[in-house]
């Protein structure tokens, strides 16, 4: 213990690294008088623990941000508050005074007393303070209080003063206190508020002024970085993935990826794997038990097992749940208490429960009041649907066991989520329905049996429609249909299993029986205009597709829309309208690049007819990226959709045969020629992939071991070609020798297959490499060009 007269302030432990204890006087020794006791561990600065991980960034930003009088590091227990403070302190040219308060400190002369000690161990404080301490005025705001402001408007140098674990602190005399000290601060100085909840502080006015630095969880959270270092503190090897999973479930809570690693290596539970681990497993619950769910009550307790069934919070979603009215109340409460509960909005109107801490919470529930999840999810799903958002109503009906509110609320999500790009989220719900159910709900087999054909698996596809024209449906679907039929009929056109005829007589049958507002109508369209250009009729199927593609707009069908106008680009290019083709392709490219669709599989089709418009315009490195784009999405048009997977194959191998690339454009045309032995009734696209085999064939043979593409410099040259400069005038322009453009113009002569340049120019323009020019090029060869 040390002990504060009116002789001297005696500490017996160093203040900071490196400084030792010491007795000041201060001025004449005046006869021995009675003491205080404090505890001198509580007014030591730590010292950084050896192997801790350096938060370089964040200590760099606390030390910049000098001129901010107060600074709150505010996060639940775990997160690095003091091991981050004691690297500031090591590290920043200003001393740190520290005071590491507890429920004594309530107690304002208990509180003021380690307060003036721990200025102390910086500048000897006035024996006017310890007077004050010893014999306390009927109020501390007297004497006590005024005196301390003083000795701190007094001091000479900027400091830091820590206040540790200040939430503690209630309203109240010691409080009050903190905030009028703050007011006789320095130029410099700073006073750091760091705890688990906000302090009692009235801190607004200086938020507002720009006077306050706000460090909470979201700063605090580890980075991938400092997750591995902390790692492999532990001699635990774990792969880059297991790391970036640990991360996200502990989202960066270091004690929690700390205790993660724990139950990773706990021998009596057999080898663990890391998505094994939840905050139930019991180093973690052992931790939340013992630092906050021990110190709530039994009120508190059920108010957070009972909304752990929830992913997200508000005041009027937890009344309904709970059956209650103070929800709102509890919940900011939380919030202020940082018992691991996260704001989702600036209103502080939703929240969530973090990661680890819900595991734990659903585990407690299930233990001890398993036979009201039921009842908790179904009111939940009632709270959500209720206000229109029946995708947040869909895990809890799922939760709640009601198969036929999930199917319904499926029927109607599907098809607008599937049109928002969102195809994968669809899968998931889609996932949930066994055999017997799809049996039962033949509205949920038909879409199920789409979406598996958009993903390009025909086999799923054809077991899912079997179910769907198996059962009869009775009652009204979300679309306004009183009967799956036309449902059905759209689904067999797409598949296009007995040809494009059988397709055309499909659409039409769903098209009379689908109501004039249904989301698939649209959809329906696009499949009737696509028969009918396939069946060489392309003047109406354009003007089916153009009708198809307006509907699509109007219901903000952003999927059908992109693939009815790739489509229209398809039919203009056919027709050699190729002013029209470039329109439709850029109009489809940029619906894709303003709205959430990229990453569909029909989108290969938009990112072909795109590669060749820009292809056209000489834009090399977007039509390659579109190129890329198409190529990574055509894995998943298989013969589910042959009709759409060999167009977009086609379409990508043109792109690839105006580029030169004979081996890209020979692999298209190969897949699509599988396809069509698949399904060989698709119309004109079997000649058309013959005749492109043709040209493939009748390209130039490439050199031994290098590929036919046309170079990035090959590319560049072209358009100069067709103008009439020479090549050193080209050479100039494009800063390389006379005889590197005489290189090149030899190597894209070769590709192309002819032997002049006016011949080049020629051929590339058919190729739509290069606009048609008004002037004939110089008709010289190679060799006096």
């Amino acid at each position: 213990m040390g002990r504060v007269t009116t002789r001297s302030l005696t500490l017996d432990a160093p203040s900071s690294p490196g400084r030792a204890g010491r007795s000041v006087p201060i001025g004449i020794a005046p006869p021995p008088a009675p003491s205080f006791d404090f505890v001198s561990a509580k007014v030591q600065v730590p010292v950084p623990r050896a192997g801790s991980i350096l938060r370089t960034a964040l200590v760099n930003r606390l030390r910049g941000a000098a001129p901010v009088p107060l600074v709150t590091l505010v996060a639940p227990a775990g997160f690095g508050k003091t091991t981050l403070l004691a690297q500031w302190a090591s590290r920043d040219r200003r001393p740190f005074a520290w005071v590491s308060i507890d429920e004594r400190d309530n107690d304002p002369i208990v509180f003021l007393t380690h307060l003036a000690a721990a200025l102390d161990t910086l500048h000897p404080v006035d024996s006017s303070v310890v007077d004050a301490l010893r014999s306390p005025a009927p109020s501390i705001w007297t004497e006590t209080v005024p005196r301390l402001g003083a000795t701190l408007a007094a001091t000479r140098e900027p400091i830091v003063l820590v206040l540790d674990n200040v939430d503690i602190l209630r309203p109240g005399d010691s409080a009050g206190a903190v905030a009028t000290l703050i007011e006789h601060l320095t130029e410099g100085s700073a006073v750091v508020l760091a705890g688990r909840a906000q302090p009692h502080l009235p801190i607004a006015a200086l938020r507002a002024g720009g006077r306050l630095l706000e460090v909470g969880p979201e700063m605090l959270a580890l980075s991938r970085r400092e997750a591995q270092l902390l790692l492999r503190e532990t001699g635990i090897e774990l792969t880059d993935a297991d790391v970036a999973e640990l991360l996200s479930r502990s989202e960066g809570w270091a004690a929690g990826l700390y205790l993660a690693t724990l139950a990773l290596q706990d021998e009596n539970g057999g080898p663990r794997e890391v998505v094994d681990i939840g905050g139930d497993d019991r180093y973690l619950a052992d931790y939340f038990r013992s630092e906050y769910l021990a110190q709530l009550s039994p009120k508190q307790l059920a108010f957070l097992r009972r909304t752990s069934v929830l992913d997200r919070m508000c005041g009027p979603l937890c009344d309904a749940v709970l059956d209650r009215q103070d929800s709102a109340t509890e919940l900011e409460s939380l919030d202020r208490a940082n018992l691991f509960v996260v704001p989702l909005d600036h209103h502080r109107g939703w929240y969530r429960y973090h990661r680890l801490f819900k595991d734990l919470l659903r585990r407690e529930l299930e233990q001890h009041e398993a036979h009201l999840i039921p009842e908790l999810n179904r009111r939940a799903a009632d709270w959500f649907e209720a206000r229109g958002d029946a995708e947040a109503a869909l895990e809890p009906a799922a939760a709640s066991g009601d198969t036929d509110r999930v199917a319904r609320l499926v029927t109607s999500l599907v098809l607008p989520v599937y049109q928002s790009g969102r195809i994968g989220v669809a899968e998931g719900w889609l996932e949930g329905f066994d055999a017997a159910e799809l049996d039962a709900y033949p509205a949920v087999a038909a879409l199920g049996a789409w979406v598996h054909a958009l993903r390009g698996r025909p086999v799923e596809a054809e077991r899912w429609l079997l179910a769907a024209e198996g059962r009869s449906f009775e009652g009204t679907l979300p679309d306004g249909c009183s009967s799956v039929r036309p449902w059905i009929a759209l689904v067999r056109a797409a598949l296009c299993r007995d040809g494009v005829e059988q397709m055309l007589t499909d659409a039409e049958a769903a098209l009379s029986e689908l109501p004039a507002e249904s989301e698939w109508r649209p959809t329906a369209l696009l499949l009737q205009g696509t028969a009918l250009v396939l069946l060489g009729n392309h003047r109406r199927g354009d003007a089916v597709l153009a009708s198809a593609a307006d509907a699509a707009e109007s219901v903000d069908a952003t999927a059908t829309q992109v693939t009815a106008i790739s489509e229209r680009a398809v039919v203009a290019a056919h027709r050699h309208d190729h002013a029209a083709a470039e329109s439709l392709a850029l109009e489809a490219r940029s619906l894709v690049a303003n709205s959430r669709v990229e990453g569909h599989a029909a989108g290969a089709l938009e990112s072909a007819t795109s590669a060749r418009a820009l292809l056209r315009h000489s834009r090399w490195a977007e039509a390659r990226a579109e190129l890329e784009s198409a190529g990574s999405l055509t894995p998943f048009l298989s013969h589910a959709l042959p009709w759409l997977a060999v167009q977009a194959r086609l379409e990508l191998a043109r792109a690839h045969v105006t580029l030169r690339d004979e081996a890209a454009a020979r692999a298209m045309v190969s897949e699509a020629g599988e396809i069509l032995r698949r399904r060989p009734r698709l119309g004109g696209l079997s000649d058309e992939t013959d005749e492109l085999q043709r040209q493939i064939d009748a390209m130039p043979d490439a050199e031994p071991g290098k590929g036919s593409g046309l170079t990035g410099a090959e590319l560049r040259l072209l358009p100069l070609l067709a103008t009439h400069l020479s090549f050193r005038e080209i050479g100039e322009r494009l800063f390389v020798s006379r005889n590197t453009v005489k290189t090149q113009a030899i190597s894209l002569y070769r590709k192309l297959g002819v032997c002049s340049r006016s011949d080049a120019i020629e051929r590339a323009t058919r190729l739509g490499l290069v606009e048609t020019t008004t002037g004939a090029p110089p008709t010289d060869l190679v060799g006096t060009g």
